[in-house]
């Protein structure tokens, strides 16, 4: 009974953090995880179910968002992003990534992949760390996750959606995607149908592509917008094929990385 009361009283507490402080929001994340769910291998899925039991990739991968309703895992909190500053070109902030050791998105991939990949690892720390791998591989998808550090990504430019107070991180996180009106199941159907070119190429990028793909997007949607504009349909439709692509991408390159992790377990 206890057991049951406090799994309930986390999951209340969840419901009450700032939805901007969740990438891709609820939806968008299972959708990367769905996606990368239909392009792992055989061995990953078996190691995969070693960890996580029954749990699907998409199920694990808002793990990282509902632990923020405990302080114990506070030191999670700045994991979930990147920040450089504007108009960096491509091997700036490849040189960046090479030298940085600061706690961000991109450092703490490498850590969790290196982790992941020692077969001594306890179990408990498995699970952890493939769950918030999962997690932190949508969020360097999510543009706005590599935004500017003096506006938090987009959430201190105050905008309207359908005359809804908002800002431009919240959009990018879940509000673009739950205006589709779609499960994340129907979802994933309706954007997974990349060839095989694109997944070997996209699956051969390296961290430092990820991370400077969504920023040059970030840098040219702080482009398209001034605080206080209401934003509606042409919004979503000029910018929702960019949305579904990294959405897309972040499923695929997650299976590349865990096929990579397991591939030798």
């Amino acid at each position: 009974m206890k057991a049951n009361f406090k799994k309930a009283a986390l999951i209340s507490l969840f419901f009450y953090l700032p939805f901007q402080s969740m990438a891709w929001g609820l939806t968008g994340h299972r959708i990367v995880g769905e996606i990368a769910d239909s392009y792992i291998t055989k061995k990953t899925r078996k190691e995969i179910e070693k960890i996580l039991g029954t749990e699907s990739l998409a199920m694990a991968s808002n793990w990282a968002d509902f632990i923020k309703s405990d302080p114990a895992y506070n030191y999670l909190n700045n994991w979930h992003y990147a920040n450089f500053p504007d108009n960096m070109d491509y091997q700036s902030i490849k040189n960046m990534l090479l030298q940085d050791t600061s706690t961000n998105a991109c450092t703490k991939i490498n850590f969790l992949t290196a982790e992941l990949k020692n077969r001594n690892l306890v179990a408990d720390k498995k699970t952890m760390y493939l769950r918030l791998l999962i997690h932190l591989v949508g969020d360097i998808h999510q543009p706005m996750h590599l935004g500017r550090k003096e506006d938090s990504g987009g959430n201190g430019i105050k905008l309207l959606w359908f005359n809804q107070p908002t800002n431009l991180h919240r959009i990018w996180d879940e509000q673009l995607i739950e205006d589709q009106k779609l499960s994340y199941t129907e979802y994933t159907k309706a954007i997974n149908h990349a060839n095989k070119t694109l997944v070997m190429n996209w699956q051969a990028d390296d961290l430092s592509k990820w991370a400077f793909e969504s920023y040059q997007i970030s840098q040219n949607l702080y482009k398209q917008v001034k605080p206080d504009d209401k934003l509606s349909y042409r919004y979503s439709f000029e910018n929702i094929a960019t949305l579904n692509q990294q959405l897309l991408k972040g499923g695929i390159r997650l299976a590349g990385l865990l096929n990579r992790i397991f591939s030798a377990q």
